[in-house]
């Protein structure tokens, strides 16, 4: 490799090939060689360079390149060959070391003109296919170049154009206000791609065209001009690899003249009822027009009926019938679609004429279609039909053929008008236009045909290939009428002889060369359209690589196999090829096949055919090689395999999977469910891979129905694969029963019929029918005949259902593994009615006011509701429900019955004078509906209404006995004539008794009542009667009384406790009742034991109480002010915790003697008293004159942090009682 230069081109192609492009020839950088690479490339052209020069030479970059550096030679330089003429371009390359070829000089001579192309070259013997190749239009002189002709880098895509948008078909307004056309043209491609235009099939000079220029490729036209700018454009985009042409498109300008200056037009003079036609004759236009009538002065325009029709074709107007409405005078309104200019006529004048009417005649046709209208494809046709008669004619369409009209075609304007929308093949020929009336019939017929531009059938491909190979490329196209084809190369027409061969569509190119690769175009013409398709070929010239598909370094086989080593090399022309085994050349034998394609075939591999293998591949342009080593593995077998299991829903296994293999292999293990592949992260709730390296087993959880089939275990080694399965069988609970219908119905009874569900492996063993009604929560097991219901039965009876009463059913069926799903409900239906079959319950009553006898009872319900509860649908078994209600003075025989219709009602009023007070019924209630009457319930007592007393209390006396209750005294009443029940006490706040503040009623036996809950230090007054079952009786004469003051608001402050041995002394601050308050009278001190209900009650008129307490367990202690009012506040409640009772023995004495000293020497005047007190559960707190000492978690309890801290001055911190028991000195 050492010497070897370079000659690089700006572009290149594909990778391993070099190519020439029609437009500029380019030679593609190689790579060099690396040591370690998996193949490597000859050429047997060293120490040489491959130049190639081309008579439309964009530009070429030489240099120069060496393992060891890589810089510009002297004298090499950029040269540019442009526009034709023929430069001189002399290098001289020189080899650093001499090789098999050696060239010390080339000198290629280029002159202007057709003069042949002179080499100079040293003496050394070259083959012809070294030294040149001749093309047709140019000299292609081809020499050695170390490594491969040329290879592309594999970042850089090269392509020749394709377009992205081609022109389109422009009409503007002549007037356009911008005066600009945009004609849009883009493609893509590698390298950047240039463009030009032609106009009429001329080359556009851009350079010395001010009014044109190119934005990318679309074409800008600025200050349009009719004249110059009008015609077909044509787009054509190139690059290094060759030319396209875009389609042709049309820029066309629309206007609108004036109409000819003329104040009024002659007049048209008819008799009525002739017809007329009035000439609309538009100005000179380009664009498509519409036309309308004014009829005498804007804005009455003309509107179109079966005796006047505008013709879009023509402009004008035509009244088949003239009437003395019509005359007047007609102006021609013609509006220009594309630049929407309007202009009108000078108005036409119609005068009816005075000598006399028009008769009848026949229909004469005046608006008629051609003879032959030519039709696009997909367009939409309208034919005109109008004709003058009198009477008035109707205009009626058919096709000759008698094949009737499809949907889509529309008639309009009274059927003047013919519209054929999306114009298709099937929808030309001959139509007829006939116009009828009373005198005749005339008739106008022409021929629509069919036509359509070329469309695409099939389309060319890009193509590449190498050189010697052929090219076939064919294109199809369809259109009416049938497409010519011609083909172009870089835009230029191909022209068939010799080795390129056209016929119709297709063209075929014989042994390429370099020079055949370019940008091709089929196009398709006919006299409606053309259309254009591209491809690009390249045609590809390089030596073997195997860059793409090299040897794997290593392969494995099984012992016994079959081993396919593939050599598939890139190479243009196709390379040639020979294995070695080592060093030896293989030849072919017994086991050993060398294919045509290169492969290498050895049947039952024994360990002797381990090596390393070498394919060498071979072209005129080079030789390359690619190795690999062949290693022979032993068989891998299965040791354990799945077996066929039945499992029940929700049951977890494991399938086992294992095998022995060889150790260099590499296993991989895959199951599949009824031919899917298990994905293990998706289906993780299921499925999950357990084992080793050897082991394959698959775990399967909570088994479904669904996890039922085969599963197979796929076993994937480097050389071999195995497989092995097994059969899953899943039984369940059944699957619902289907199709559930009620056969027959009674009032009580009915008999359904089913289908049965999926046995799911296990055979059904029964059924349970359930029901459901508006009136049960949820679905409810019924009775059946027969009781039980088989699993071979798919029929039964449904006993024990309410009358009247609509139902849905269900089934469910049971198998040994247990109760599958229900099966959908069945159509609701209902029983037939009945009478009542329940009776109304606690039938009975009493109270009320004089001279009523009161009967209540509960409805027949099975759940009990209350009496003005509605009696449920469930239990009226039909319509009309009611009730039936009889009585009778006990001891009588005849009843006295009353019927109430209405549900909602448990309840029946008797009232009559004669009926005595407090006399005794026997009394039964029954229902009924429309079928009848029900069941009476049984016989209950019940007494008439009584008197109230008729005598009020005496002696009432009242006292508050608190700020919230008073008490109210009386004397009992003698023996009166009506029932004493008890005694009513009536309260209210002032004696005007607006409201009555409430009432309170205490048994007859009772003469006094408390009354509670009321207002401190508020005026009451009150009452009481007797009452019973009728009512209270008069009221005694109302009394009144105060409550007392309200108790303190305020709660005992600054509570402090002291522990001596298992004695508590609490003390707190006296409290002062306010003036609007009741004084305070006492304390009351509540003592709870933290495992006990009760409350201890201390009652004291001191501020001072001594407790003795058990120091195994916690107490709650809270203090309360007494007063006549009440109890007064609580004070926050205090805990004393069994630890600070065993504990305080050991912390307290020291605190008590700190406080002691700190009290004499902050407060040496007063005397020296300190108080401890617990704060909370484990503390003991003692407080003095500006000290604050705590002892937290005494010795023996817990034993974290910081046990004592203090205040006198200075703080003390961070100090434990275990310090503090050893004396104060050690805190002053």
């Amino acid at each position: 490799m050492a010497g070897a230069h370079r000659l690089v081109a700006h572009y290149c192609a594909c990778e391993g090939c070099f190519h020439a492009s029609p437009v500029g020839a380019s030679f593609l950088r190689t790579k060099r060689k690396e040591p370690g690479d998996a193949h490597n490339v000859e050429s047997p052209l060293r120490g040489a360079a491959v130049l190639v020069l081309s008579a439309r030479l964009g530009s070429v970059l030489v240099e120069e390149s060496s393992p060891r550096r890589s810089r510009k030679r002297p004298g090499i330089q950029e040269q540019a060959v442009c526009r034709g003429e023929w430069d001189l371009l002399s290098e001289q390359f020189h080899a650093e070391e001499k090789t098999a070829h050696p060239v010390e000089q080339i000198k290629i001579l280029e002159s202007k003109g057709e003069q042949p192309i002179h080499k100079q070259l040293d003496e050394s013997p070259i083959s012809p296919w070294q030294l040149k190749m001749m093309l047709p239009w140019k000299q292609i002189v081809l020499l050695s170049i170390t490594g491969c002709l040329a290879v592309c880098t594999e970042d850089v895509i090269f392509q020749g154009p394709r377009w992205r948008t081609e022109p389109s078909d422009l009409i503007l307004p002549i007037n356009s206000p911008d005066q600009q056309a945009t004609i849009m043209c883009e493609a893509e491609g590698s390298p950047p791609l240039q463009y030009r235009w032609s106009l009429n099939g001329t080359l556009i000079d851009l350079r010395n065209d001010y009014r044109r220029h190119m934005s990318g490729g679309s074409l800008i036209i600025s200050k349009l001009d009719k004249d110059q700018d009008t015609g077909l454009y044509q787009c054509t985009a190139f690059n290094t690899w060759g030319s396209i042409l875009s389609r042709r498109a049309s820029l066309q300008f629309a206007y609108l003249d004036q109409f000819k200056t003329q104040a009024v037009r002659n007049a048209v003079n008819v008799r009525e009822g002739q017809g007329v036609v009035l000439l609309c004759g538009p100005p000179a236009y380009s664009g498509e027009l519409a036309f309308a009538w004014i009829f005498n002065e804007y804005p009455f325009f003309v509107q179109q009926d079966s005796r006047r029709f505008i013709s879009q074709e023509t402009g004008s107007l035509y009244i088949t019938k003239v009437e003395p409405s019509d005359v007047g005078n007609y102006t021609c309104v013609v509006n220009n679609t594309v630049t929407r200019e309007k202009v009108l006529s000078s108005p036409t004048p119609l005068v009816l004429r005075s000598d006399g009417v028009m008769g009848e005649y026949e229909p004469k046709i005046e608006v008629h279609f051609p003879d032959s209208v030519p039709a696009a494809k997909e367009s939409v046709v309208k034919l005109e039909c109008f004709a003058l008669g009198n009477p008035v004619p109707e205009i009626s369409w058919r096709r000759t053929s008698g094949v009737p009209f499809p949907s889509k075609v529309k008639m309009k304007n009274s059927n003047a008008v013919l519209e054929i929308p999306n114009f298709q093949q099937e929808d030309a020929g001959t139509y007829e236009c006939m116009a009828e009336n009373r005198r005749g019939k005339n008739a106008a017929r022409g021929r629509i045909s069919f036509h359509a531009k070329p469309h695409w059938l099939q389309t060319m491909t890009d193509t590449a290939l190498s050189i010697e190979e052929s090219l076939f490329w064919e294109c199809k196209a369809n259109g009416k009428p049938k497409p010519s084809y011609s083909w172009l190369k870089n835009g230029e027409q191909v022209m068939g002889e010799g080795r390129v061969q056209i016929e119709n569509g297709a063209l075929s190119i014989a042994a390429l060369n370099v020079s055949d690769s370019g940008m091709y175009q089929c196009v398709a013409e006919n006299k409606h359209g053309i259309i254009y398709s591209s491809a690009q070929l390249m045609v590809l010239a390089s030596p073997p690589s195997f860059s793409k598909s090299p040897l794997r370094a290593l392969l494995k086989a099984r012992s016994g196999s079959e081993v396919t080593l593939e050599c598939r090399p890139q190479a243009s022309p196709p390379a040639s090829s020979l294995w070695k085994k080592g060093n030896e050349i293989l030849q072919r034998s017994e086991r050993i096949t060398l294919l045509p394609n290169g492969t290498l075939k050895i049947t039952n591999v024994t360990r002797r055919d381990a090596a390393s293998y070498t394919c060498i591949a071979k072209n005129q342009f080079g030789s390359a090689s690619t190795t690999g080593r062949l290693l022979i593995t032993e068989p891998t077998r299965i040791t354990m395999r799945p077996t066929n299991m039945e499992i029940i829903v929700g049951e977890s296994i494991v399938l086992p999977c294992q095998i022995a293999c060889d150790p260099a292999l590499d296993v991989s293990f895959s199951w599949a469910f009824n031919g899917q592949l298990i994905d293990f992260q998706r289906d993780s709730d299921h499925f999950e891979r357990v084992g080793g390296s050897i082991s394959g087993d698959l775990m399967i959880r909570n088994i479904q129905l669904s996890h039922g089939g085969k599963y197979v275990c796929a076993i994937d080694t480097d050389v071999e694969s195995l497989s092995t399965s097994a059969i899953l069988v899943v039984k369940g609970p059944p699957g619902p029963p289907d199709k559930v219908s009620v056969e027959e119905i009674t009032d009580s009874t009915a008999q359904l019929s089913w289908t049965p569900g999926r046995d799911n492996g296990s055979p059904i063993t029964g059924y349970i029918l359930q029901a459901r009604t508006p009136f049960t929560v949820g679905w409810q097991a019924v009775d059946t005949v027969p009781e039980v219901v088989n699993g071979n039965m798919l029929t039964a009876t449904v006993v024990g259902l309410n009358a009247w009463v609509e139902y849905e059913f269900r089934v469910v069926a049971r198998n040994a593994v247990g109760l599958g799903e229900p099966s959908p409900a069945s159509a609701k239906t209902r029983t037939e009615d009945a009478i009542p079959d329940t009776a109304p319950t606690d039938v009975g009553g009493g109270g009320g006011t004089k001279s009523e006898l009161v009967i209540t009872w509960e409805p027949p319900s099975a759940i009990a509701r209350s009496r003005s509860w509605p009696v449920s649908e469930e239990l009226q078994n039909g319509e009309g429900f009611g009730y039936i209600i009889a009585f009778r003075p006990v001891g009588t025989v005849t009843w006295t019955r009353a019927a109430i219709s209405v549900t909602g009602v448990a309840r029946y009023v008797f009232r009559n004078d004669t009926i005595p007070p407090f006399s005794p019924f026997d009394v039964k209630v029954g229902a009924y509906n429309n079928r009848g009457e029900g069941p009476f319930s049984s016989i209950g007592a019940v007494y008439s209404a009584e008197e109230v007393p008729s005598v009020a209390p005496k002696r009432v006396r009242a006292r508050s006995v608190s700020a919230a209750q008073i008490e109210v005294i009386w004397e009992a009443l003698p023996a009166v004539p009506e029932r004493v029940l008890g005694y009513e006490v009536v309260y209210w706040e002032d004696d005007t008794k607006p409201d009555t503040v409430g009432k309170v009623r205490i048994s007859v036996n009772y003469t006094l009542v408390n009354i509670t809950g009321l207002k401190a230090n508020t005026v009451y007054y009150l009452s009481v009667a007797a009452f019973n079952t009728a009512g209270p009786g008069p009221q005694s004469a109302p009394i009144n009384t105060t409550t007392k003051k309200p108790p303190p608001d305020r709660a005992p402050l600054n509570i402090q406790w002291t522990m001596i041995g298992s004695t508590l002394t609490l003390h707190w601050d006296p409290v002062v009742a306010m003036e609007t308050e009741s004084k305070v009278t006492g304390y009351l001190v509540l003592l709870k034991r933290n495992r006990y209900n009760d409350i201890s009650t201390i009652v004291t008129s001191k501020t001072t109480v001594e407790l003795s307490l058990s120091s195994s367990d916690n107490y709650l202690i809270q203090i309360k002010a007494t007063s006549e009012g009440g109890e007064g506040v609580g004070s926050e409640p205090i805990h004393i915790h069994k630890l600070t009772l065993q504990h305080i023995k050991q912390c307290c004495a020291p605190i008590l003697l700190l406080c002691k000293i700190a009290w004499a020497r902050e407060a040496p005047e007063r005397a020296p008293s300190a108080r401890c007190s617990s704060l909370q559960s484990s503390s003991v707190h003692c407080s003095a004159p500006s000290v604050s000492l705590s002892c937290v978690n005494p010795p023996l309890g817990l034993a974290r942090g910081p046990a004592f801290s203090g205040r006198t001055g200075k703080d003390w911190k961070g100090l434990d009682c275990t310090e503090l028991l050893k004396g104060p000195r050690h805190f002053f």
